[in-house]
Parts: C-alpha cells; sequence; structure tokens
C-alpha cells in the first residue's frame, strides 16, 4: 500500500527525517510526506509519529501502486 499525509507547515529537513522511510515534498505551506506503508500497525505509527512531533495532519490518504 502507499499512502499520502498532508501536514500543516513545511517540515525541516531534520523533521522530515523522522519520517525516512517516506519521501516529502513542501507545497503551499504543507509537507506532503509518501510512500510505502507496509501494514495498519505501521500507518498507526506514522501517525502516532506525526502526533508526538506536533505535526497537525490535514489528509491522509491511500494512493494508486
Amino acid at each position: 500500500m502507499r499512502y499520502e499525509i498532508r501536514v500543516d507547515g513545511e517540515m525541516t529537513e531534520t523533521l522530515a527525517k523522522a519520517f525516512s522511510e517516506l519521501d516529502h515534498a513542501v507545497l503551499s505551506g504543507q509537507t506532503i510526506l509518501y510512500g510505502p506503508v507496509a501494514d495498519e500497525a505501521h500507518l498507526y505509527g506514522l501517525l502516532a509519529r506525526c502526533q508526538s512531533l506536533g505535526l497537525r495532519v490535514l489528509e491522509m490518504r491511500q494512493i494508486p501502486e
């Protein structure tokens, strides 16, 4: 499965390294994290990581392979 997670604000490179398994792009004041997610546990782990880093998730969606 591939997912896209949009968070509010422009993440620094240092902060983006907390999500090393995902690629990222900055667009219009948002950061888009995207890439493969192994399973539901991995997905919930990514969301928990966002929460622990104080990131506000704006949108999360599965994207085509």
